[in-house]
Order: C-alpha cells, then structure tokens, then sequence
C-alpha cells in the first residue's frame, strides 16, 4: 500500500532540535538513564484483566509464532470490546487517544500531520477524515509518556515522570492516562539493551503497562517495530505473544515496512534502529488506518 502523503521533514536528536530533511541526519539520541530498580517504583500494580476468548466461538487467530504473518491493521477483538465498555463507564475522553513509547513516536515523525493538514488522503481513505476529525488535537501531541529513549521500564517509573505536570509517585504511564485520558494508546516500546536486561524483563514490565492501561479503560494498541537489534525478533514476538494472550488489538509495523526501501529502515544513519523519514509517512497512515477500523467498529458494536 502506498500513502501519498505531505510529511513533516524533522527527526528526533539528543538534544531535542528538530532537523530538516536536506540537513546532515542526527547522531542517535541519548537514551534516558538505565539505572532503573529491578522492580520498578510504579504505583499500584493492577490485577491482570486478560480473559479468556469465549469457547462458543472458534480460535481461528494466527499463534504468535506466525506473528509475520499477522495483518498490518487489526480487527476488533473481544477484549478491546470489553475495554472499551469500561472505559465509556469510567468516563473516558472518547475524542482522544495516546502514543505511549521513545523518540519514534514524537508527534514529528508519528501522526502529527494529521492535525497540521499536511496530508492527502487516496479516494479509498476519504472516510478516514471522520476519524481524524473526532481525534483533533491529538495527532500532534507528545503526551507524558513519549521521550528519547524512554523503554518500557522507565515509563513505569515515578523517577522518569515530568515534576512540573505529572503527580508526586506518579509514573509517565500513570500521567498520560490522567492527563489525556483516552480511549486508545499506542504502545510502541523499541530498543531494549539485551546486554544489561533480558527479553524477560521487557515481557514482565510491558505486561504491567498493558494491565495498567486496561485498568483505566483505554484500548490498547500493540506496535511491532521494524528493527531487529536484539536479534531473532525476540521483542515483536513477546509483543505478539501478549496480543494473542490478552486479546489486543495488534498494528503489524513490522510487515508493512517490509516493501520499503531498506525495510523501513534509515540508510543515512545506518544503525539498525530508526527508521526512515519516508518510513514515518507509512507508519502514520497504517496507525491512522488502524485506529479509523478500532474506532468505528466498536462505535458499531455499542
């Protein structure tokens, strides 16, 4: 699928300036101290609210192990039903959504556009502008969970929260829930140091950011990402693994950069890790697919 869409030229540095695109690319940002407790100084940790699919109904889903296989953009599931229940019951923001993760999910380079009009939708997309409208504002936000090198640990961790907007013990997480509070959140969490923290780690704290996110009535959205550092596409398989056992909603990053030149991935800086300033348009329009199919099919299950 190809997206003919108006892009906003700029990257994020480890300083937080903005480049153009016919400038010299950045040097890789700063990554956010890593001396983070073992066991995280979150608030409550929420009871896990997985539940099992309902046995009347077949398990036609494709197990983790296939997760390459899976579809770019997902389908309703059970559970994002049953979230999203609860939350119109809590009173979540029904015109507002998050972006959860590091510098790849900036407003510059993830979805921002669609609030600035730099845009241009194909003629098979034209109702998407209904979604864009209802989530206006949203688009091109940082919210308190999205900075350089912010992993899935230290969004769960009062030390990494914001003093002058976030609450005292409260996480980045825990802020941008209350701040923003939303009916879905993107969570694209993507490089992890397999050096110093195991896979298992990743798994542990991501499953407290999802039953964090659950707990307060927004959908989750699980993000593959279209690196590989860590080798043997250990993290987007956890990441499939917890979408297949929660039930979540799964946007396949992964496949859809795999057409691209470089497979998404930046040639100039060349480490494995971001991916292109062509690559972001893609990303942005699948997310936006993405969150038009969730949005609209559970308004047409209420």
């Amino acid at each position: 699928m190809i997206f003919t869409i108006m892009l906003l030229t700029s990257a994020c540095t480890s300083s937080g300036a903005v480049v153009g695109a016919n400038q010299s690319q950045p040097t890789v940002e700063t990554e956010i101290s890593t001396d983070i407790p073992v066991e995280v100084q979150a608030t409550e940790t929420p009871e896990p609210t997985q539940t099992p699919l309902s046995t009347a109904t077949p398990d036609t889903r494709l197990l983790p192990e296939d997760w390459k296989n899976w579809p770019i953009n997902p389908e309703v599931t059970h559970k994002s039903r049953e979230i999203y229940a609860l939350g119109k019951e809590m009173g979540i923001n029904p015109n507002a959504f998050s972006k959860i993760g590091d510098c790849q999910n900036i407003k510059e380079s993830f979805m921002g556009l669609y609030d600035l009009n730099r845009y241009y939708l194909a003629p098979e997309q034209a109702d998407w502008q209904e979604t864009i409208d209802n989530f206006h504002g949203y688009f091109n936000r940082d919210g308190k969970a999205i900075e350089q090198g912010l992993n899935v640990a230290a969004a769960l961790s009062p030390l990494q929260a914001d003093p002058d907007e976030c609450q005292a013990g409260e996480s980045p997480l825990d802020c941008e829930l209350r701040v923003a509070n939303p009916s879905f959140a993107f969570v694209a969490f993507e490089r992890w140091w397999p050096d110093v923290t195991p896979p298992e780690q990743y798994e542990k704290y991501l499953r407290i950011v999802l039953d964090t996110i659950m707990a307060h009535g927004t959908v989750p959205i699980l993000v593959t990402k279209a690196d590989n550092v860590e080798g043997n596409h250990q993290l987007n398989y956890i990441i499939a693994k917890l979408a297949y056992e929660y039930d979540l909603p799964l946007y396949n990053w992964w496949r859809a950069a795999q057409p691209l030149p470089y497979r998404g991935l930046d040639p100039e800086r060349n480490d494995g890790f971001h991916i292109s300033i062509e690559a972001w348009t893609e990303r942005s329009a699948y997310a936006l697919g993405t969150l038009d199919t969730l949005w609209k099919g559970l308004q047409d299950n209420e």
